[in-house]
Parts: structure tokens; sequence; C-alpha cells
């Protein structure tokens, strides 16, 4: 790669929690980067159910745990250290004893980094992709810990364990908040609807959510009409679909930072 391919090109991103590190990807490249956070991640507001829930699991009460995010995992590890910082160590050696799913690789990483690893991968990183592989298993009887995707309640998958049996205990560590102010917003969507950029790269779902929730419909499928729209990965590029926005770039296998910083350069980028 060099530094001209995405020369002169103008690319909007909503990332908030590794902001800093996906524009210098995209800057090294020599894009001109508009940081729009859309979203903030924060703690759970109440922590006492999130702690029942870790004591639970720490004592044995979960046979299997699906992690949707990495964030998700990450999140329970901090409500340990702030709250109860001699539960960490027994919920790590319960984690180390359950059947371990995950949704896709950054919960798996997440895993990694605790010297663990899955024992079951959705081959689809999405709430179906995860009932598809779940399908597969003898699930009578079992008590699953579900980390959830912030503090939607995944009716689909909820229900899905109920009707195989199961027993689900959920718990949702992190919640999301609003990162910029309305009006902020919308000045990134008219900017967009004006033509004055070239592409908008969304990590998480909630971005999109957030996008639809602030700009009028007609707004907002003007502006992103105006402009490529890339996705992270399928949770993503399903959301926007869904709302019939066509997805020009997303990672194919690998959904992170770099594999999207790499389509975005397929997309956009100039070739010597």
């Amino acid at each position: 790669m060099t530094q001209a391919e995405l020369a002169d090109r103008v690319i909007a991103i909503a990332e908030s929690r590794e902001l800093d590190v996906f524009a210098a990807l995209l800057e090294r490249r020599g894009a001109h980067v508009l940081r729009y956070p859309l979203i903030s991640i924060a703690d759970a507001p109440d922590p006492l159910p999130v702690l029942e829930w870790l004591r639970q699991f720490s004592a044995g009460g979960c046979d299997d745990l699906i992690l949707l995010t990495g964030e998700g995992l990450r999140r329970l590890l901090g409500c340990c250290e702030r709250h109860d910082p001699a539960l960490r160590a027994a919920f790590v050696a319960a984690l180390a004893r359950v059947r371990r799913i995950t949704r896709g690789p950054k919960p798996a990483r997440a895993l990694r980094q605790l010297g663990l690893a899955p024992d079951v991968e959705a081959a689809i990183p999405t709430t179906g992709g995860i009932i598809e592989t779940l399908r597969e298993l003898d699930l009578q009887g079992r008590r699953i810990g579900v980390q959830l995707y912030g503090s939607e309640p995944n009716l689909p998958l909820m229900e899905f364990l109920q009707q195989a049996g199961a027993q689900a205990l959920p718990v949702a560590p992190y919640v999301y908040g609003d990162a910029s102010a309305d009006g902020t917003v919308r000045e990134l969507l008219q900017r967009m609807a004006d033509g004055g950029v070239d592409a908008i790269a969304f990590t998480s779902k909630a971005q999109v959510e957030r996008l639809f929730k602030v700009g009028t419909e007609d707004l907002v499928r003007s502006a992103l009409g105006q402009a490529q729209v890339a996705a992270i990965g399928p949770v993503v590029a399903d959301a926007l679909r869904s709302r019939g926005i066509e997805v020009s770039a997303m990672p194919e296998a690998s959904w992170f930072m770099k594999p999207l910083t790499t389509e975005l350069v397929d997309l956009l980028g100039k070739r010597p």
C-alpha cells in the first residue's frame, strides 16, 4: 500500500472506542477522516444484577456461556475488578470449566487474552448464525449464560434456547449512549447528502440505529445514497440492508479495523 492510495478521499467514521486507531489507519493512506463517534459504551448503570450473575456463574451456575461480543467479556471482568476483586479469579476459573460459545472473532480474541479459546464458534457471526450452530447441539436441560449485545434482549436467541429445552441466564454488562450531539449527527448527514463525503464506515449495529434515530428517513437515505457505505461485518451489514441500504464494502472473513481499511482502499483507492 502507498500513502497516496486514499489521497483526497473523504471518509467518515462512526467508531468511538477505537476512533483514533481506525482514523490513523486511514490517514496513513492519505484519507481525510471525518470523526463522528455516534455511540458511547458505558458499564451497566446498576452493577448489582451483573454482580449477582457473576457470582452465580462463578459458583457453577452455568453449563455453557454464549459470548456475543468481546466488549461484553471485558466489561464482566471489569465489573469484578471494580466491585469485588476476589471474584475475578473465580469467574475466570468457571469460564475455563464451561463450554464457551462465541459469535465472532472479537469474543474469541477476548478469550485468548485469558489463555482460553472457544469450544464452539458460530459459522456466521450473527444471532442467526449462533442459532444455526446451536441446532447441532443437545441443549436439553443445559443452563446457558448469555452475554447480551448492549441491553438488547435478543428475543430470537432467548426463544430458541427456551424451545430447545435450555435455561437461558442473560447478563447485560454494558449499555450504549450517545457520543455526539444530535445536531452534530445531522451536520454529518447533511454533509453526506450534499456529496461532501466519499464513504462512511460503520463498526457496530448501534451506530446505524443512531443515525436513523436522529435524522429524518429522507435525510438519512439521501445521505447514505450519496456515499459508499462500508460495514465491519455481517451484523452491521444486515442492519443496513434491512433498511434498504446498499453495502459497498465488508471484509469477508476477519471483522476488524485493518481488514475494513483494506476494503476501503480496494473500494476507493487510487492505484499507482
